[in-house]
């Protein structure tokens, strides 16, 4: 597999993003947003993904300079529509707005609907969590439903994301971040791409068989992802389409959504200042216990909190490179015939 600096990366999708008439600012926003997601260790959220966009662009799924618009400003809670823009812009401009509105009232809450793929939600966990803020996300896929409820036959949900981020004193936040299916649908593509397994109980063919084959989630007749953890990740990933996009304008996957080049995300996060909540001065201290507690007296195991399996990706990755599969890599060559 090809191997590249982020440095280099950086520059390489953002020359293919101005190609296709995105402007320059927010081409190098959305460049750094996939080689972040990479650097963490996330490639199914990362540089891959950047022949997918350009394909959208073309197709017209993907508004590349569509600005951020305001629906309803009442105080605390802020909706916005996003008109297919790049959720690279969309998801930081909504967390940044947020941020403000916290300072004024301690709390926001604020829908984001019809934005292009916001890419790794915990991206903007950490945005909040800079803030000294904690966060919680609701995100859904407007997208064909790839997911079956629990004890289900065919697929009625989205891989639909759940996201907390909780800031630390003098330490990196505890970032959850995770697909509400067993894997996310962009893992299944990278492994595809890879010739790898996917693990077992995550998916099913299409008739309703366990396979570890990541190709009947790519080709027709399609199978379909499992939820986490059984009835539990069903019901959160109905949460997030319920909260995600129903309560802030966007589709749920009962619109029986085609197939299309284009990644459709709705989220609702909710912010706020836990310093004005009761648990008093000392709230910070309390968190750190928990954290080290967590971690104490495990002869020797490695237990991660959430977020560190990212960090140490980062650390390993600025270094060594990143690597793109040679599907993708052939997709980023025959870039170089597409126009606009």
């Amino acid at each position: 597999m090809p191997l590249f600096s982020h440095q280099h990366l950086r520059v390489l999708l953002k020359q293919h993003l101005v190609r296709v008439n995105t402007a320059p600012e927010i081409a190098q926003k959305v460049a750094d947003n996939l080689v972040e997601a990479s650097l963490k260790g996330h490639d199914s959220h990362g540089v891959t993904l950047l022949p997918r966009y350009i394909r959208a662009i073309l197709a017209g799924d993907l508004n590349a300079n569509a600005e951020l618009k305001t629906v309803r400003d009442a105080g605390p809670i802020l909706s916005f529509e996003g008109g297919h823009g790049f959720g690279q812009l969309l998801g930081e401009q909504a967390m940044t707005a947020g941020i403000e509105r916290v300072r004024q009232f301690g709390v926001a809450i604020v829908g984001l609907a019809n934005s292009h793929h916001l890419g790794r939600i915990g991206a903007w966990a950490e945005q909040v969590a800079d803030a000294g803020l904690v966060s919680i996300h609701f995100a859904n896929v407007a997208a064909p439903a790839a997911v079956l409820p629990f004890e289900g036959l065919r697929p009625r949900l989205g891989t639909n994301p759940f996201c907390v981020g909780i800031p630390l004193h003098n330490r990196p936040p505890v970032v959850l971040d995770f697909a509400t299916s067993a894997i996310a649908g962009n893992k299944a593509r990278v492994a595809w791409n890879e010739g790898r397994q996917i693990p077992e109980g995550c998916a099913v063919d299409a008739n309703g068989q366990p396979t570890t084959d990541p190709g009947v989630l790519m080709t027709e007749p399609r199978g379909a992802l499992l939820p986490f953890g059984g009835h539990k990740g069903a019901g959160l990933s109905l949460v997030c389409s319920l909260l995600g996009a129903a309560l802030t304008g966007g589709e749920t996957e009962s619109h029986h959504i085609p197939p299309r080049e284009g990644i459709i995300n709705n989220m609702l996060s909710i912010l706020f200042d836990p310093q004005r909540l009761g648990a008093g001065e000392h709230y910070q201290q309390e968190l750190l216990a928990q954290v080290d507690w967590v971690r104490n007296d495990q002869q020797g195991r490695d237990v991660q909190i959430p977020g560190e399996p990212e960090r140490r990706a980062y650390a390993r990755r600025q270094q060594e490179g990143i690597h793109i599969d040679e599907v993708s890599w052939r997709e980023f060559i025959a870039l170089e015939t597409l126009r606009a």
